[in-house]
């Protein structure tokens, strides 16, 4: 006999709490096979896609499409066949339980990908594209809901629109685009005193959730945890210019994009050595300051969906080849919103390169746990003293936030001063690497 397994939305990693619901994969009556990937969730981590834990026909979604989702929540219900169906698995299971295979099927071959869950090595069940604006087919739970294709339920949300109240005139009785853009275009109706003023038609209004949220609260949090003090160096790069175009050139460098950025990172590491202060972090709980041997770099990188801080894994063993692929690696996965949740974690020192967009010098905020960040600022061509004569050089200006708990004065300035050094004599990558 058939039956109906709800699939309650799991843990995903860090003791989250709940996940955005950002787009359905599947639609109701679609069948489904074990492991399928069901939809596209964010938490305040990263963005990741939910595999299904049952193989079966999809008869209820109870989540729409921009909300959020507690942890434990009913997320989804599969009708499996066979009287042997699985038990709903525990929302923080370390592995949920399968679909028991048939002889004449065996069981997929399972890859980790999401805590508790796997992809199956070949997948023939379908699976509806991001960007097919299929509509919702309404089973009676769910008659309330107006039918819709995503993209109008996303506009909706964007506009502060209730689509309950848009008169619908699709074939299937869904709201279209038009029939949203032309609830959009009537005239405000007047609302009583005592109601929340209607949204503007000139002005956009966005929840504050996922990255945002979290990078807010993280802000927050270390701003107001961690005595903050910043300093400034500016300092000729001439010759870390010169060496950049020197190793465009070179073989070794070849399949490798290298930039500014990887030769700052790799003189931030150098400079660690000496002043390992600022790769410690505070723990409030045993009163004890962590001095990590190990260096976890991170990179602020500016993505579609807010501010992350991914960071390189181990970067003290990388040479300065592996460390600009790794550079290079990570900054384009976190654009492309390929971020996973363990790239993001366990940072122990932070770079923000704000030269990118032409400003010279900022005062960053300590991403939360960690000692010191370094501000790497725009590379200029202006007049500069050089051996007693005036000269147009390469000039940039590095500043370094640290916590005061951890790093005095004298270890925060001879920290900072010393990568200048290596920036204006990078042949002391070499010599020290």
């Amino acid at each position: 006999m058939p039956t109906i397994q709800t699939f309650l939305l799991p843990d995903l990693g860090e003791g989250l709490t709940d996940a955005e619901l950002l787009t359905w994969l599947v639609e109701v009556g679609d069948t489904v096979e074990l492991n399928q990937n069901i939809a596209d969730v964010e938490t305040a981590k990263a963005s990741v896609e939910l595999p299904s834990p049952y193989a079966g026909t999809v008869v209820a979604l109870h989540a729409e499409e921009g909300t959020t989702v507690e942890v434990g929540s009913p997320f989804i219900d599969i009708e499996v066949a066979g009287a042997h169906a699985s038990d709903p698995p525990e929302p923080t299971a370390p592995e949920p339980t399968a679909p028991e295979p048939t002889a004449a099927e065996p069981a997929p071959e399972r890859t980790p990908v999401l805590v508790g869950y796997g992809v199956a090595a070949e997948s023939t069940g379908r699976r509806r594209r991001r960007s097919e604006p299929a509509v919702e087919v309404a089973t009676p739970a769910q008659q309330e809901r107006p039918l819709a294709a995503p993209p109008v339920r996303y506009a909706a949300r964007r506009s502060g629109v209730d689509l309950k109240d848009v008169q619908p005139t699709g074939s299937r009785g869904e709201v279209t685009r038009d029939d949203l853009e032309q609830y959009l275009a009537q005239p405000a109706v007047d609302e009583p005193a005592a109601s929340v003023a209607p949204a503007r038609l000139d002005e956009e209004r966005s929840p504050i959730k996922g990255v945002r949220k979290h990078t807010a609260a993280a802000m927050v949090q270390s701003a107001f945890t961690a005595p903050h003090v910043t300093e400034f160096i500016t300092t000729d790069v001439t010759p870390m210019m010169d060496l950049l175009g020197q190793l465009k050139q070179s073989k070794h460098f070849e399949t490798v994009r290298i930039t500014p950025l990887a030769l700052v990172a790799k003189a931030l590491l150098v400079a660690l050595r000496t002043n390992p202060s600022l790769n410690s972090s505070w723990d409030e709980a045993n009163q004890e300051i962590v001095t990590k041997r190990y260096v976890n770099l991170g990179i602020a990188a500016a993505t579609p969906r807010g501010l992350m801080v991914p960071n390189i894994k181990n970067a003290h063993t990388f040479g300065l080849r592996d460390l600009a692929q790794a550079l290079v690696t990570l900054t384009t996965t976190a654009k492309e919103g390929r971020t996973g949740p363990d790239d993001l974690s366990a940072g122990t020192i932070t770079i923000t390169n704000v030269g990118v967009f032409g400003v010279d010098s900022g005062t960053p905020i300590l991403n939360p746990g960690e000692a010191a960040i370094l501000c790497f600022g725009a590379i200029r061509r202006q007049p500069w003293e050089f051996e007693g004569e005036i000269a147009l050089r390469s000039i940039t200006t590095l500043s370094l936030s640290f916590d005061h708990r951890l790093v005095d004065g004298e270890q925060g300035s001879r920290f900072l001063a010393t990568i200048a050094d290596i920036l204006s004599d990078p042949i002391s990558l070499i010599a020290l690497s």
